[in-house]
C-alpha cells in the first residue's frame, strides 16, 4: 500500500496511466453520458467526438456521478488520499466521495482523507492536483497540506467561451429560444464559475472576437506571468493557438506556463463542441461577484 495517492474524477481530463505528480500517483474515477439508449464511460479510450456527433440528433443525454463505491475502491489504496472532483453545484460526485471518505474511514480508522471540491473542471482540477504534488514533495504534513490546498483553491479561476449551445438546451439549462437566438447570432459567450456557480460575463458575436476578450478579461482576474495556466478545449485546436499566443503577446507567458489538454467526454458533454476553458490562479473583480 502506498502512503500517498491523488484520486479525481474524470472530468479532471486526464489519463491517469500518463501521469503522476512529482512521484504521486494520481487514480481516475470516471462518469458516465447516456446518449438516447448509448452509454459513454468517460475513460481514456472513449472518444469524445464519438459522443458528440451522436449528441447532434439525440433526443435525451444525461450523465451521472460515480458511486460512493467507486471511489472507495481508491481510498483502500493508499495511506493518505487527497480526492478532487467537479463543483459539486453541477454533479453530485462530490458528495460521493465524501460518502465514500465516511465508509472508508469507518473501515480504516487511521487513513486520512481530504476531498477537494474544485468548484470548476477540468484546468481547475489539474492546477489543484499539480498543486498537491508539489505540497506532498515538500514533506509537508498531511493537515499542513488541507490548510495549503485549500486556500489555493480559493484562489483558482476558470473563464470559458462556449460556441455551441445544443446540449445546453438539451439538459435545460438552456431554452430552446435562447439556444436558437445565440447560434444565429453567433454569440458566444464568456463566462467564469464564482463558487461552482456558472456567471456570464459577456456575449461577444463572432469567434476571432471571443478569443481576444477570453485574454483580455484575464487582466480583470489579476492574472500574472509566471504562474501556471492549463487551457482545456473540446475539438477547437484552432482556437486554442490563437489563446496560446495571445496569452504569451498580452501577458509575456511563456510555453512553461501554459499546459494545453483536450476535453475528454464530460467536459465535452458540458463545453460542446468548441469549447475553451482558460484555468489560472487569479482574484475576482467585485464587478464580476
Amino acid at each position: 500500500m502506498s502512503k500517498w495517492l491523488l484520486v479525481a474524477d474524470s472530468s479532471c481530463d486526464l489519463d491517469s496511466s500518463k501521469v503522476d505528480f512529482n512521484g504521486v500517483s494520481l487514480e481516475t474515477v470516471p462518469l458516465r453520458i447516456m446518449v438516447d439508449d448509448k452509454e459513454f464511460v468517460d475513460v481514456p479510450s472513449t472518444d469524445p467526438k464519438e459522443m458528440l456527433d451522436a449528441m447532434k440528433t439525440a433526443k435525451t443525454t444525461s450523465s451521472s456521478c460515480p458511486s460512493p463505491e467507486a471511489f472507495a475502491e481508491k481510498f483502500r489504496m493508499a495511506d493518505n488520499i487527497f480526492a478532487v472532483t467537479i463543483t459539486g453545484n453541477l454533479s453530485g460526485t462530490y458528495n460521493s466521495a465524501l460518502q465514500a471518505k465516511a465508509m472508508v474511514q469507518e473501515e480504516f480508522p487511521e487513513k486520512k482523507i481530504h476531498i477537494v471540491d474544485s468548484w470548476s473542471t477540468g484546468g481547475t482540477m489539474i492546477l489543484i492536483l499539480k498543486k498537491l504534488g508539489e505540497l506532498i514533495a515538500q514533506g509537508l504534513e498531511f493537515e499542513e497540506i488541507v490548510k495549503e490546498i485549500d486556500e489555493y483553491r480559493e484562489k483558482m479561476r476558470i473563464v470559458f467561451t462556449l460556441f455551441d449551445y445544443t446540449n445546453l438546451v438539451k439538459t435545460g439549462r438552456m431554452s430552446a429560444i435562447a439556444g436558437m437566438v445565440a447560434n444565429a447570432l453567433s454569440i458566444r459567450a464568456l463566462a467564469h464559475n464564482p463558487g461552482g456557480v456558472i456567471k456570464t460575463l459577456e456575449k461577444p458575436r463572432g469567434e476571432k472576437k471571443a478569443v481576444e476578450r477570453l485574454v483580455a478579461i484575464m487582466e480583470k482576474f489579476q492574472y500574472k506571468a509566471g504562474t501556471p495556466i492549463v487551457i482545456t478545449h473540446c475539438q477547437n485546436e484552432q482556437s486554442v493557438e490563437k489563446v496560446v499566443a495571445l496569452i504569451k503577446s498580452t501577458y509575456g507567458a511563456t510555453d512553461d506556463d501554459i499546459s494545453v489538454y483536450d476535453c475528454a467526454c464530460l467536459t465535452s458533454y458540458y463545453a460542446g463542441y468548441k469549447g475553451v476553458l482558460v484555468a489560472f490562479e487569479g482574484v475576482i473583480p467585485e464587478e464580476y461577484k
